[in-house]
């Protein structure tokens, strides 16, 4: 067709509802003129020439001239248009053009119907697989062309076959598509009826056991091949078509043949006389009189009215007459539900699934872009109008804290897909305009978010590459406020009228002329081939508007320049750096050439790069439509050779994408301010990894690997792999990881040089000790006391360490690369925790349960081990005390002279506490013996090694070691002896009366009682038990030192009751201590030569006497002190205590007396206490 003049419209302002057009009748009154034809469509929009379309006729019958012809007005013109061309329509042309107006591609439908469509990433692929792609129809529009129109065509079902219907082996059964698609097969549909543009029918749900079956009436509106509006006696209340209008519209595209068709009403009609009229008339309204009567007598009376607005209109509305020219020709979308589930959405705060529903509305608006359906513009605007209505973000702007994580991705993609908007190589100026100004207006108010989430971070202007920019000050290359919308408002200076970007994307043969002029040879590499000099995330982002509207081989095209470019800059790179190395590893160290990274980007230029090339690579895209994110199959892709540049060229698609993920990642990039951005680099990184693990390594790919490995290497300031980088440069570990893993098996040599050059972690590397490694041993956390806020230093770290672990695990039992390993790791790791968790992963490799230990790695471990002690010898760590016994346990497993050394200079490793209680201990343990298998003079060795270490850790910290150096010694009487000196010298300083009693009760369990009572006494002097300590801890010891002087004779006794009396105030304990020496004789202990007189002491003399003295003189101050500041609820308990003291009382002959004084005593000094001086009476008289 050469006429029609509507350009497809992606960016459009929000629709009317579908209009009810008049028409008019043939009169020489009412007959317009033709108008002139508008501008001549340029694109092709018809069905995909390799499919079946249900309906037509088979493939071995062309299509007649009448349908071909009908088919294309059906989807390019409004029907208006057509019956304003022609003066006399016949009516078999109108029958097929109204037939053809229905949608044809049941993906449509599906699209509007199910909610969580997986397209993803490659179903701009997928339908390029289903043979229906717009980009095999033509490139974008050349300038000055028109756009292509129409609407997502295709076939019916990318191939599948009627019976199948286009859902065959989705898994969302209980998706609307699914459900209507079981309906329609089970005979549900019924009394379908097609009126001009109108089609009705009723679908049946069948019964349940908790419903019965319910008829719904389903009138559904098309023009142009799109339903414009819906209508279902179900009141479905959501964005997208219930399961009754999926089964209706599947039942017109499936079985065409049995729909019964009409021409519009208005037709008909057109065709009856007046009798005929008033008879239709009369019926209609005696079939439906309680619901039309009252309109009818109004329309009527305005009829008859000469002077109504009727009357002043020709023609008459028609809902069957498809939509007048100026409608805008869209798919049906219920806005207030697009903006009620948002709003819902934003409410739950990301729990619920609500960020994965948003994450889903925003797939449909890139699979409606893709489609090239003006919707997916329009529902981005109701998406963000409820974003920018979100209350949180005036609550989070007001309290000053940052959006969550989740939130924040949101916003992410939020702005990436306005990029896209803007960027639509077939939008008009004026959308583009209107677009532009909507984001301006979201972009100034205050709450709207910025780009890196709380900083003003200063990024490049996203034109800052081209041309047209230069003219911007200094400052606007840097603004302060950048926020997510900046980038799709700076896109208003990009435009696709470039003729050398237009040549790119529309030939896969574009390649230097022979003759080039001097303005040309910038444009073409060696090769010939084209290069696209823009600022790479830029030139990114129109790669990604090409793919997401729809045009994959244009997006390829223009991706091969891009790379073939980045490759171009990757040498001119590699020349300059041969130049400056000499002078750069000279001062070892560099500045940051690369202005922003491209892996964290929020254009994601790596990622859209890799996703368009893999796209074309995928081999399990048969199946376009995937309703449930359920059982994600790991794709497989296949090697498709590159179609652009030159023809001789052995590339694929897929090893292009490898080496511009490697390109990417490999770049050194500073790292950027703040939490989110720099927690979007890691994400980032991690996502395009997870992406590269898909990709099946075979002798291509790999080839590639190890070219752009090399290149990394050799990449000086420009590559993060380079031998000198900035000190701020993001680090390579995880990448390096990915690297090192899939390079290992084909190239072992180049995989371990690039992993222990990714080792480093600059920020935490002071310049002077950065390349001493001298001293590995001796080397302690180094981190300077001033470098960037990194927020995400500690994931970044634990990376780091992830890397030396897979290195470690891949050298076992290759000494060289172990020792290499090991030294990159005790320069470069600085976290203790870390270096200890790899020497548990190293030692567990070694020590497996299966097979017989490797000695290397093990000696790796405890090598690991070692500096961890080392490093945590001085700090303070929580897990010290594991640390200490796992080193210990791995030198074990090493061998004798492992614990040998470790025991001899235990004081670089331990403090004296861990060296003789867990070191030592568990050096000469029953269990290590056995374990070790040692002969007689390796246990003599070992034991005498722990008896040094105990002496000495005794004499460094007696209050802690003693004790345990007594242990150790026990089974040699010189080394004993020396450390129970040592106990005793102790015991005069700073030893406290606990650690004394303890060493005592230990004497005296080995077999030296007096020697336990000398370490008592001691402790006696030490300990000092006031009147009210009567729960005191050292009441055991004291009551033990009491009972072990008593049975060692009187003279022991006499000689500590005198430090008792001094030492204890507490009246209970010296009555307890009193009445246990009066039970039995003294001198029962069994020391030889000493004697028990079996006599028991008495009270009245000494010592007890003393004893007594105390105790009474104990209870008599205990008692005032405590009538001082006595409450009745305690005079219970004062009368019990004052029981027991008379017992102590009554111990001497004369001892009733003083108790009686004593109660006299208490009698007048407190009687002004009544009530308990009344008790005192009833109990003591």
């Amino acid at each position: 067709m050469a006429e029609g003049g509507e350009r497809e419209e992606l960016l459009s302002p929000p629709p009317v509802s579908p209009a009810k057009r008049l028409c008019s009748w043939p009169s020489p009154r009412a007959h317009h003129p033709r108008g002139s034809p508008g501008v001549a469509s340029g694109g092709v929009g018809g069905v995909g020439g390799s499919s079946l379309t249900p309906g037509a006729r088979p493939h071995l019958q062309p299509e007649s001239l009448l349908d071909c012809a009908a088919k294309t007005v059906a989807e390019k013109w409004a029907y208006e248009r057509v019956e304003e061309r022609f003066e006399r329509i016949p009516e078999p042309v109108q029958r097929r053009i109204v037939y053809w107006s229905f949608p044809r591609n049941e993906r449509e439908i599906c699209m509007y119907s199910s909610f969580q469509y997986r397209g993803g990433p490659s179903a701009g692929a997928a339908s390029s697989a289903a043979g229906a792609s717009p980009a095999e129809e033509g490139p974008p529009p050349l300038p000055g062309a028109a756009a292509p129109a129409g609407s997502a065509p295709g076939a019916a079902a990318a191939g599948a076959s009627p019976g199948q219907g286009a859902g065959a082996g989705a898994a969302g059964e209980g998706l609307p598509f699914r459900r209507g698609i079981r309906l329609l097969d089970s005979g549900s549909v019924e009394n379908v009826l097609q009126v001009g543009f109108h089609l009705s029918g009723t679908v049946t749900e069948p019964a349940t056991t908790s419903e019965p079956a319910m008829t719904y009436k389903v009138a559904i509106s098309f023009d142009r091949c799109k339903i414009t509006s819906v209508t279902c006696g179900c009141g479905n209340k959501d964005i997208f078509y219930c399961a009754h209008v999926v089964a209706l519209s599947l039942y017109r595209i499936r079985k065409p043949d049995q729909v019964k068709l009409r021409l519009p009403i208005s037709e008909t009609l057109f065709q009856m006389n007046r009798d005929q009229l008033q008879k239709f008339i009369q019926y209609l309204i005696t079939a439906h009189h309680t619901e039309v009567l009252p309109t009818a007598q109004k329309l009527a009376d305005e009829i008859l009215s000469s002077n109504s607005e009727i009357n002043q209109v020709n023609g008459a509305p028609d809902p069957t007459a498809g939509a007048s020219i100026d409608d805008e020709n869209c798919w049906h979308l219920d806005e207030e539900q697009v903006k009620e589930q948002v709003k819902l959405f934003l409410s739950q705060g990301g729990y619920y699934g609500s960020g994965k529903q948003l994450n889903s509305m925003f797939a449909k608006v890139r699979e409606m872009l893709r489609m090239r359906d003006s919707n997916g513009a329009r529902m981005l605007t109701l998406i963000t109008e409820q974003f920018m209505a979100d209350p949180r973000l005036t609550l989070w702007r007001q309290q000053g804290t940052s959006m969550t994580d989740k939130c924040r991705q949101l916003w992410d993609e939020l702005g990436a897909l306005w990029v896209c908007i803007i960027l639509n190589p077939h939008c008009k100026l004026e959308e583009k305009s209107s677009w532009l100004q909507q984001l301006q207006k979201w972009s100034d108010l205050d709450v709207c978010p910025l780009e890196d989430g709380n900083y003003g971070h200063e990024l490049p202007n996203i034109t800052n590459a081209l041309p047209q920019s230069t003219s911007h000050s200094p400052d606007a290359l840097s603004r302060p406020r950048r926020t997510v919308f900046t980038r799709a408002i700076e896109g208003r200076e990009l435009h696709w009228q470039d003729s050398h970007l237009q040549r790119i994307i529309s030939s896969d043969k574009y390649v230097a002329p022979v003759c080039q002029r001097e303005s040309e040879r910038l444009l073409f590499n060696s090769q010939g081939q084209p290069l696209w000099l823009e600022h790479v995330p830029t030139a990114c982002a129109r790669v990604d508007a090409l793919r997401s509207h729809g045009y994959p081989k244009e997006a390829l095209r223009l991706t091969v320049a891009i790379i073939n470019t980045l490759r171009l800059q990757q040498q001119r790179q590699l020349e300059i750096y041969k130049h400056q190395k000499k002078e750069l590893l000279h001062r070892g160290t560099t500045t940051i050439t690369n202005l922003e990274g491209w892996v964290g980007h929020p254009l994601d230029p790596i990622g859209c790069l890799f996703l368009t090339l893999t796209e074309a690579c995928r081999l399990n895209d048969d199946s376009y439509l995937e309703v449930s994110d359920m059982n994600e199959s790991r794709p497989v892709y296949q090697h498709v050779p590159v179609a652009a540049g030159c023809p001789n060229s052995s590339e694929s698609y897929l090893s292009l994408a490898l080496e511009v993920a490697l390109m990417g990642m490999g770049q050194q990039r500073v790292m950027p301010e703040g939490l989110y951005a720099q927690d979007k680099v890691c994400r980032n990184e991690e996502q395009l990894l997870s992406q590269l693990q898909e990709l099946q390594l075979d002798d291509e790919l790999v080839q590639t690997l190890q070219k752009q490995c090399i290149l990394l290497l050799e990449g000086g300031p420009f590559s993060g792999l380079g031998e000198v980088i900035h000190r701020e440069s993001v680090p390579m570990h995880t990448f390096a990881k990915y690297l090192f893993s899939a390079l290992l098996p084909h190239d072992p040599d180049l995989s371990y040089k690039l992993a222990l050059r990714a080792m480093r972690l600059p920020v935490l590397e002071n310049s002077t000790s950065a390349g001493d490694t001298s001293h590995p041993h001796h080397m302690v956390s180094v981190v300077p006391s001033r470098y960037p806020r990194w927020f995400t230093l500690g994931h970044l770290e634990s990376q780091q360490c992830e890397l030396a672990s897979t290195m470690l695990t891949a050298a076992k039992g290759d000494t060289g690369r172990l020792r290499t390993i090991l030294e990159a790791i005790q320069k470069h790791i600085h976290s203790s925790s870390l270096i200890f968790k790899l020497a548990q992963d190293a030692f567990k490799i070694a020590t497996p349960t299966d097979s017989s230990t490797d000695s290397t790695l093990l000696n790796v471990a405890l090598e690991l081990g070692l500096q961890v002690m080392r490093m945590t010898l001085s700090t303070l760590n929580w897990r010290r005390r594991e640390m200490v016994r796992w080193l210990v346990t791995c030198a074990t497993e090493v061998g004798v002279r492992a614990l040998v050394s470790i025991l001899q200079s235990w004081y670089t490793l331990f403090t004296p506490t861990e060296a003789t209680s867990i070191v030592a201990a568990t050096a000469v343990s029953h269990t290590t013996l056995l374990r070790l298998s040692l002969d007689y003079p390796q246990r003599e060795e070992l034991a005498s090694c722990a008896r040094t270490l105990a002496l000495q850790c005794a004499m460094k910290d007696p209050q802690s070691c003693a004790l345990s150096a007594l242990t150790l010694c026990e089974k040699d009487h010189i080394a004993f002896e020396a450390a129970y000196q040592i106990a005793i010298d102790a015991a005069a300083g700073g030893m406290t009366h606990s650690q004394l009693f303890t060493i005592a009760r230990y004497m005296e369990l080995r077999g030296y009682p007096l020697r336990a009572f000398k370490l008592a006494s001691l402790a006696m002097s030490h300990l000092n038990l006031a009147y009210n300590q009567d729960t005191h801890p050292a009441i055991n010891d004291v009551l033990w030192a009491c009972a072990l002087s008593h049975s060692l004779g009187k003279n022991e006794l006499a000689a500590l009751i005198p430090l008792v009396v001094k030492s204890v105030h507490c009246a209970t304990v010296l009555s307890d201590i009193l009445r246990r020496c009066t039970v039995t004789a003294p001198g029962l202990a069994g020391i030889p030569g000493r004697r028990s007189s079996g006599k028991l002491m008495s009270t009245d003399k000494a010592p007890l006497r003393q004893l007594l003295d105390a105790t009474i003189n104990a209870y008599i101050n205990t008692t005032h002190s405590r009538l001082t500041h006595i409450s009745p609820r305690h005079y219970g308990e004062f009368i019990e205590f004052l029981s027991k003291a008379r017992e102590t009382f009554l111990l001497p002959q004369d001892g009733h007396l003083q108790f009686a004084q004593f109660i006299d005593n208490l009698k007048q000094i407190y009687k002004g206490k009544k009530k308990l001086m009344l008790l005192v009476r009833e109990r003591f008289g």
